[in-house]
């Protein structure tokens, strides 16, 4: 048994930290942000904009980039606290940990609710379509990533611990950050405007689910090749066990969970009651502990849990009616206004800098654009819907913030990279509804954000004038 001698000194402080001190700090920041996100998300709307990119900037403004910048001490008290008996490091670190885990929990619900409001039929007739439309937004994103990468590498600073950058590993890790689509981001953007059900949004959100378990796929491999040792079969393990997986949850626990919800609904006249609730939050916690044991990211057992159940309408209103709001109104925010909260703008010294972020959010924008584009018009979508498709999976955020954090833990993407990334997110999510709304007239898209509320009218200016009636949007 190890003595207390043989205990790193950073276990034993740990060990010694009092919960009320821990929780204070935490408390604090979870008033501020929450309060700060809804304000900002409110403002987004305004200017017809989803609230994600609010909360995103509101992150920001309360990092270092700002509110760090021009108040240094007040920004050090609440999100850099002191822990008594911890070193400011390792305080760091808890905190931040902590705050990763309630992000986490609510990407899960956030995916289990997308994929509740996920239409099948579309999929049965078009998921070839999907496949390619995935495929090629990963290629021409990747390709153009990759080519940028040498371009760019001259310009960037060493690592602060890793030391000078491989170009190897930029090149990889830019061009996977590059050829992604977020699913929880697009995801909130799509049921804002009340698209979920659509023919294109079902298509857009099967591509990106299967984008981002390619990108999942990429990512391990991409960490292996820069870690030398990449091995092909666990590669194959991985694939081998999501098909599996997927079959069990299709095959074996929807009939299961079918059964079970339409009786507890019918006993509780189309609620969900407090048992049946912890069923559902238990199957979601279960399948998101599936898919992470697997090797790929939780939030895709929720998002499949959400799919194979999405034709119960009666579950899917009473899951919506108990879960939403509080995910909508705590969990997410949390999630995109820390991340911001990471960011420092400030490492962005110089001209030639600005000039890279220019320049690695054009080529995400375009890689997007083209490959999805080509590939649905290819498929048969009119110019516009292939546009619309392009769009919708020009959303990043979370696969890119994986990566791209992977990436700078490995020592192969520097600070000033990583802000430049982050800002790629930012900058290809708030793009996404302004070019939906450009290019929704005369598709199936047009009544749907219609009767969604986000408009209010036939243009973006109109927004001001409704954006407190559409409070009662979902997310």
């Amino acid at each position: 048994m190890a003595t207390a001698d043989s205990v790193p000194e950073a276990a034993q402080a740990l060990a010694k930290l009092d919960v009320e001190h821990l929780l204070l700090p935490v408390l604090i920041q979870l008033v501020i942000i929450v309060v700060v996100a809804r304000l900002f998300g409110l403002l987004a709307r305004r200017l017809g904009q989803p609230g994600v990119v609010g909360e995103i900037v509101a992150g920001l403004l309360l990092g270092p980039s700002l509110f760090g910048a021009l108040f240094p001490s007040e920004f050090a008290a609440i999100f850099r606290p002191s822990l008594q008996g911890v070193e400011p490091v390792l305080a760091n670190a808890v905190v931040s940990k902590i705050f990763t885990v309630i992000a986490q929990l609510g990407l899960i619900f956030l995916l289990f609710l997308v994929g509740l409001e996920f239409e099948y039929g579309h999929v049965r007739v078009h998921g070839r379509s999907a496949v390619l439309i995935s495929l090629m937004g990963i290629v021409v994103p990747f390709a153009l990533g990759a080519g940028l990468a040498p371009l760019i590498h001259p310009h960037l600073e060493p690592h602060p611990t890793a030391g000078p950058v491989s170009l190897l590993g930029l090149t990889l890790f830019l061009a996977v950050a590059l050829s992604i689509t977020a699913i929880p981001v697009l995801g909130r953007i799509m049921m804002e405007l009340g698209i979920t059900r659509t023919r294109l949004g079902a298509i857009a959100i099967t591509a990106a689910a299967v984008d981002d378990a390619c990108g999942w796929i990429l990512l391990a491999s991409v960490v292996a090749v820069v870690k030398a040792n990449f091995e092909p079969l666990e590669m194959a393990r991985m694939v081998g066990l999501t098909v599996g997986f997927a079959l069990l949850m299709v095959f074996v626990m929807r009939p299961l969970l079918v059964r079970y919800f339409a009786y507890s609904l019918r006993q509780n006249h189309g609620r969900l009651s407090s048992t049946a609730l912890a069923v559902l939050l238990a199957t979601i916690l279960t399948s998101a502990i599936a898919t992470n044991l697997i090797g790929i990211f939780a939030v895709f057992g929720a998002f499949l849990l959400g799919a194979i159940l999405s034709d119960q309408v009666e579950l899917r209103r009473a899951a919506s009616a108990k879960l939403q709001d509080i995910v909508a109104g705590f969990f997410v925010p949390v999630f995109f206004t820390y991340t911001g909260l990471q960011t420092d703008i400030g490492s962005l010294h110089g001209t030639t800098l600005w000039l890279i972020c220019g320049g690695v959010i054009v080529v995400a924008v375009v890689g997007k654009l083209i490959g999805c584009g080509l590939a649905a018009r290819a498929s048969g979508f009119s110019w516009r819907e292939a546009g619309i498709i392009g769009a919708m999976m020009n959303a990043r955020g979370l696969m890119a913030l994986i990566a791209i954090n992977v990436g700078y833990e490995l020592g192969v993407v520097p600070r000033s990279l990583y802000c430049i990334l982050v800002l790629s997110a930012v900058a290809t999510t708030a793009i996404t509804t302004p070019l939906l709304l450009w290019l929704r007239h005369g598709t199936e898209i047009e009544e749907p954000i219609r009767r969604s509320g986000f408009l209010g009218g036939e243009s973006i200016v109109e927004t001001a004038n409704t954006a407190e009636k559409s409070e009662n949007v979902v997310l």
